[in-house]
């Protein structure tokens, strides 16, 4: 069972004294991150930057918002909420994707108002649909947490529109699980693990009389993902399924991405909360606990990619650390451990002495220096803001 214990021990590892004079350190930290973050702000796509990565954008600033309602007051956070929720899906934007020999995904993105549509092939995105279930999963989450900080009912049924069509994506190649686009020719992690952590999420938010169909839907995922080999001998999982000529799967064998390693951590937290049992902790503790051997392992015990792409990750590559940061903080809110709280803040305390410029913006190698590669983007940015929102919850 998950029971009370669980929150009396976050409190004994991070005693009243330190969160007394790091709280005001971190808080004030976040609070310049968001600020930065904001100077990528497009108020008439309601976009960051890309479309992915804009989701994680708003996830991140309601997370932080959530733990500091005075700073995001004053920054006015519920408004970009609304006016992201009511743009973006006007924005009109054509989609192109290809996936690297080791399972990289590679995103182009051409954006235009909607008002300004004149390429060929350009749409907007009407209730954050597109051909991509892993984006789709992106933009329930983000929304989901916008419902968490504001309450705003048409966030959290916009989500649950976003899952049905989700839905329909699963069938039983390979067993189950839902493919990475509508054109059905891949089942990989990411999508798989967004489906989880969307079912899961909205378990624990939706009226009682919906939630059991939530969480049966999250329970026999899981199961199914265990059981489809993603998960490696390691307890480390691969990019996804490849699919034999006579439809049997297999793992590909494919990079073990942090957020491969981190999406999955939230998924089961909200399905520990959801189903009132704590061994989908006990999984998520085996996934983190590897994760971060293999994420941190250089001497300094910063996490890296795994493939140590810095500074050259790309906009989709300089997502993965901080979506993997973002969820183990979760899983050490509900379950806390000193290892996961000590990479969390050591990774911050390294990102904002070495990794940010004069502008407080914060760049892809969390060592430093900030201006490593092509400097500080949107995505860099957000990734590492989410680990000092991780930091900062851990001293609330």
């Amino acid at each position: 069972m998950v029971s009370a214990a669980l929150a009396a021990r976050a409190a004994l590892l991070v005693s009243a004294p330190l969160k007394q004079v790091a709280y005001p350190i971190y808080a004030q930290h976040a609070s310049d991150a968001a600020k930065a973050l904001q100077g990528w702000y497009d108020p008439t796509s309601g976009l960051w930057n890309g479309w992915w990565n804009s989701a994680n954008c708003l996830t991140v600033l309601c997370d932080w918002a959530l733990l500091d309602r005075g700073d995001a007051t004053a920054l006015n956070i519920s408004a970009v909420v609304s006016n992201t929720f009511n743009q973006a899906q006007m924005t009109s934007m054509k989609t192109t994707k290809r996936m690297t020999a080791d399972g990289r995904v590679i995103s182009t993105y051409q954006l235009q108002p909607q008002h300004k549509r004149t390429e060929p092939g350009l749409r907007g995105f009407s209730n954050f649909i597109n051909d991509f279930y892993d984006d789709q999963g992106w933009w329930a989450l983000a929304l989901i947490r916008s419902w968490d900080l504001t309450h705003v009912a048409s966030y959290l049924n916009m989500a649950e529109h976003i899952f049905d069509d989700m839905k329909n994506g699963t069938d039983n190649t390979c067993g189950g699980g839902i493919w990475w686009s509508k054109e059905r020719k891949y089942k990989n992690a990411i999508a798989n693990e967004l489906y989880l952590s969307v079912a899961a999420s909205l378990a624990n938010r939706v009226p009682v009389a919906s939630k059991k169909y939530y969480v049966d839907i999250a329970k026999a995922h899981w199961e199914w993902f265990k059981q489809s080999g993603m998960i490696n001998s390691n307890n480390l999982i691969n990019d996804g399924l490849h699919i034999n000529d006579d439809g049997t799967c297999v793992n590909n064998r494919a990079q073990t991405w942090s957020y491969n390693q981190g999406v999955v951590l939230g998924g089961l937290v909200e399905l520990a909360k959801a189903a009132n049992n704590s061994a989908y902790v006990s999984e998520a503790n085996s996934i983190a606990t590897a994760a971060i051997a293999l994420l941190s392992s250089d001497s300094n015990g910063i996490i890296h990619e795994v493939d140590h792409c810095e500074p050259n990750c790309g906009d989709d590559g300089s997502q993965f650390k901080g979506v993997f940061v973002r969820n183990l903080h979760y899983l050490q809110t509900l379950a806390p451990q000193e290892s996961f709280r000590a990479v969390i803040l050591k990774n911050a305390d390294s990102i904002w002495a070495n990794n940010r410029n004069a502008r407080n913006q914060l760049g892809i190698n969390w060592a430093g220096p900030a201006d490593a590669g092509s400097g500080p983007t949107a995505t860099t940015h957000t990734s590492a803001m989410d680990v000092i929102v991780a930091a900062l919850a851990l001293v609330h």
